[in-house]
Parts: C-alpha cells; structure tokens; sequence
C-alpha cells in the first residue's frame, strides 16, 4: 500500500502545468480562428437564407401557374391570384391603377399601352432597364405598387416595420394564394424580407389577346430575388 501511495506522488510531481505564456499564446491563435471563421460563417447563413428565398419564390410561381390552369378550365380562360379577369392587374405603375377590361378595337392599343407601361415599371425595379439600379432595399421607393402575397400583418410573416408605401395588401389576393399553400405563410428568412407580387394585366380580344404576366419579388433585394411567369 506504501509503494502504491509513493508511485502516485511521483506521478502528480512529475505532470508540469502549462506557463503563462502558453496559455496566451493558445489564447490568440484561438482568437484568430475564431475572427477568421466568423465571416465564413455569417456568408454560409445569408447563402442559406439566399437558397431558402429563391425557393419558395419558386413555389410561389409554380402554384400561381397552377392556379392560372385550374381557372382556365373552369372559366374559358386563365387568370392569376388577385385578378378578377385576366385584363385586370394586381398593383400598377404610377399613382393610378388601369383596366384593360375594354377590348373594343380602339381601345386595344390603349391596353397595350397601359400593359407596356406596367411592365417597364416593374422591369426598372428589377433593375433590368439600363441606367436603373433596381429595388434594393425594402424601404426605398420602387416604380411599381406592390401587393403582399399573404399580407403586410400576416403574423407568420409580416413585412418589415417602415417598408414602403407601395407594399399594398389585397385581400382578394391574399385569400387566393392562402388557399392555394392550405393556408400555410412563407415568411421570408432575410430580416426584411417579404414576398409580394404584381400582375400585369393581360388585355385585347379574339386573335389580338394577350395574357397577364405574374412577377414575384422578395423585398429584401427585389432585384436579386425575384421570378417572372407569362403563360
């Protein structure tokens, strides 16, 4: 037993603690991992959230496409969420919204004035006209009048406290893609991100129609996050 007691002594004697200096040294490069990390990190989370974006706007699109078929069907031609007919638009450019609900010969080329005007609104807040930079960020004023796809209030996912005044709810819309998700939200990851769209409207008569075209964005960079359908 007194061998025993003398062997663990020499043991404990014999282990040598670390000095100061090592310790601070571990100490450092432990810092500099940590700092070197930390921007890899933080550029995988916003990839993630990115990927997550673009696919649920995906989604979006795939079941206004469906919606567009379904109504096609059952009512002799297709119309997206939020239009009462295919010639009516769900937000608009300028300070007014338009119809092309008149398809007489006349007004055909009213319409396709009033459809070409929407599209070059939205088409500057995707920043694909040249010598405009897109709608970049939540809260600046983009061309177009957007309209929520599941509500500015919507508790699973609201948009973000001060986002522009042209993020507009309709509850017509609303209730048609609530319908199509089983009243499932998705709820952008990006802090201020937010899913809204916009449909310009289709319009003309006979061989001269031409269908709407469905665009949806999320507000966090409009111009990065966004998807077109025209059927």
């Amino acid at each position: 037993m007194k061998h025993v007691l003398q062997t663990i002594i020499r043991n404990v004697k014999s282990i040598k603690g670390n000095s100061l200096a090592e310790f601070a040294t571990t100490t450092a490069l432990m810092a500099t991992l940590a700092a070197t990390a930390a921007p890899k990190l933080s550029e995988m989370s916003e990839g993630a959230k990115s990927e997550k974006s673009r696919n649920e706007i995906d989604k979006i699109i795939k079941q206004g496409g469906q919606f567009y078929q379904d109504v096609a069907d059952t009512e002799g031609r297709g119309r997206f969420p939020g239009q009462a007919k295919y010639n009516e638009p769900v937000g608009y450019h300028g300070d007014a919204a338009y119809s092309n609900a008149d398809a007489t010969s006349a007004n055909v080329t009213v319409a396709k004035t009033n459809t070409a005007a929407h599209l070059l609104a939205i088409s500057k807040d995707l920043g694909i006209v040249s010598g405009h930079d897109g709608w970049r960020q939540y809260d600046n004023a983009p061309e177009n009048t957007w309209s929520s796809v599941f509500g500015t209030g919507n508790a699973d996912g609201p948009a973000p406290t001060g986002v522009t005044s042209k993020v507009i709810d309709d509850t017509d819309g609303q209730a048609d893609w609530k319908k199509l998700f089983g009243d499932e939200v998705l709820g952008s990851k990006f802090q201020d991100g937010h899913y809204v769209y916009s449909v310009v409207a289709g319009g003309g008569t006979g061989n001269d129609v031409y269908p709407p075209t469905l665009y949806v964005a999320d507000i966090e960079n409009a111009t990065d996050y966004n998807n077109v359908l025209m059927p």
